[in-house]
């Protein structure tokens, strides 16, 4: 109920105002925090040289960010342009052996990059995932793969395997645990799309070109076994009307976010900032508000361009791959919160919607949800704030399904009946504040640390009550029907193109 109630527009109005002047007010205080923070010796390491005629240095805390675009962006140029100049001409000449060249290709540029026992290694774990999947027992398939992903993420496993690699460079390391661990997860997935194989098995070539897919091979994101092979074995590839516009818009959109991202971080040190924590604990209650929600805000964005450069590459080779996760700024429900959309699917699919079925049923959900995270607890490397990043967004997870289930019991779902949309919707919208806040909370866990997630928390919770508390309620609870009335539009574009669809 109240998911395409309307409000009145004044009313939309006013909330937007309040969640606009809210985010100046609150971005102005970071602002000044990053300005008298500058030369500080305890930032130090964090902030570097940067736009002297400005008077502005950088932050360089996130070290993804600094490989991406230092260490690794000629590796990145160099060995994407050959992929898209290599599959362009693969498509025009031999369009039904372009997996085989994408495999040729990802094989040596592997090999080039890491050497031969690094492919050795892939190989070695390639072909014992394939040998599982011929007995075709799901529960043998799960058990070799989680083993397998368990030896590099487990130590001493992890280290020993790693020792083999001979030579050094600065991003060893990165690539090594990066295309071994993606590795394996692909290999479940054949493994398991195995198992579902009514007549035989898929061959260990099938494999081979599957997991050597350059631009997923090292980064993600995990395209299922089954979408791929569907996609790149079609032999007539013809594209959609506007797809390359669509393209290039996405393409200038990537390279505007990360001119962004550049600016954004000469005058907000918003990841340097959480590593001072008595200088944090000095910031207003509005300040580190918006200082925990630019972390997430960043770590989407860090996000959406990594995915979102690989998947324009694979766009170009006639691939539909796994989208850019959703923005956390639209989200305030636990079971859409994630920044990888490839894992996500692939968890979904293998395992949470496997056991949870319909997601209705409380055990089942709970099991179901258990099991995701301990799979991602080991995906991420187990450690002490994983363990508590899962728990809590586990236990969020199935909070959301407990509160949906009472709030359905007779005499409840009686009083909501007799309520209006809008004042459902109202009223949806305050818990959904609540919930937004406790996304952005659990999620600073493993984006900053134990310490800056306790002290956000405190003083939001306990020290700013109850003027600071209910006031940022308040705007979240502004920002939350703006979402849903977003999410209202869609929904009546989709009914609407579902009907011309039916006419048609």
């Amino acid at each position: 109920m109240g998911v395409k109630s309307m409000l009145p527009s004044y009313e939309l109005g006013f909330y937007a105002l309040v969640v606009t002047c809210a985010v100046f007010y609150s971005g102005s205080g970071i602002f000044e925090a990053s300005r008298d923070s500058m030369n500080r010796k305890a930032f130090r390491d964090g902030i570097k040289p940067g736009w002297h005629y400005f008077g502005r240095k950088m932050d360089m805390a996130d070290f993804e960010w600094v490989m991406w675009f230092t260490l690794f962006r000629n590796i990145i140029v160099f060995a994407l342009s050959g992929h898209v100049l290599f599959g362009k001409i693969c498509s025009m000449t031999v369009p039904q052996h372009r997996a085989v060249m994408y495999m040729i290709y990802g094989a040596l540029a592997v090999l080039a990059s890491m050497g031969l026992v690094y492919l050795m290694i892939i190989l070695s774990h390639c072909l014992l995932l394939y040998s599982v999947a011929l007995a075709k027992q799901k529960w043998l398939c799960y058990v070799a793969g989680l083993c397998c992903l368990a030896s590099f993420k487990v130590e001493p496993f992890g280290s020993w395997q790693s020792g083999f690699v001979t030579g050094a460079f600065d991003l060893q390391d990165v690539l090594f645990y990066g295309g071994c661990t993606f590795t394996i997860m692909r290999c479940m997935s054949f493994a398991l799309e195995s198992c579902e194989r009514e007549e035989g098995i898929y061959s260990i070539f099938d494999l081979l070109k599957y997991n050597f897919y350059l631009p997923f091979f090292f980064f993600g994101p995990v395209m299922t076994f089954d979408q791929f092979r569907a996609q790149v074995s079609t032999r007539e590839l013809r594209r959609k009307d506007d797809e390359m516009k669509s393209i290039r818009v996405n393409a200038l959109l990537h390279v505007g976010a990360i001119m962004a991202v550049d600016i954004f971080f000469h005058f907000f040190y918003i990841l340097t900032l959480p590593s001072d924590l008595k200088f944090v604990n000095r910031l207003s209650d509005w300040s580190l508000a918006g200082l925990a929600y630019s972390n997430l805000v960043y770590d989407w964005v860090k996000a959406a361009v990594m995915f979102g450069v690989i998947n324009t590459i694979a766009r170009l080779d006639h691939l539909d791959p796994p989208q850019p996760p959703k923005c956390i700024t639209m989200l305030y429900i636990f079971a859409e919160t994630h920044f990888d959309r490839g894992i996500n699917d692939w968890l979904c699919k293998y395992v949470y919607d496997h056991i949870g079925e319909n997601h209705d049923h409380i055990l089942k959900e709970l099991v179901a949800s258990i099991a995701t995270f301990a799979i991602t607890t080991l995906w991420l490397g187990p450690c002490e704030v994983v363990y508590i990043w899962s728990l809590v967004n586990c236990f969020g997870l199935n909070f959301e399904l407990w509160v949906q289930k009472f709030f359905q019991l007779g005499p409840f779902a009686k009083l909501e009946a007799k309520l209006s949309g809008a004042m459902s919707r109202r009223i949806r919208a305050a818990f959904g504040a609540v919930n937004f806040w406790a996304i952005v909370l659990y999620n600073i866990l493993a984006l900053n640390s134990l310490e800056f997630a306790l002290l956000v928390t405190k003083r939001l919770l306990v020290l700013g009550f109850p003027v600071s508390t209910l006031s940022i309620w308040f705007i979240t609870y502004c920002g939350v029907q703006l979402i849903k009335e977003r999410e209202r539009i869609l929904a009546i574009e989709e009914e609407d193109k579902g009907d011309k669809a039916k006419l048609e």
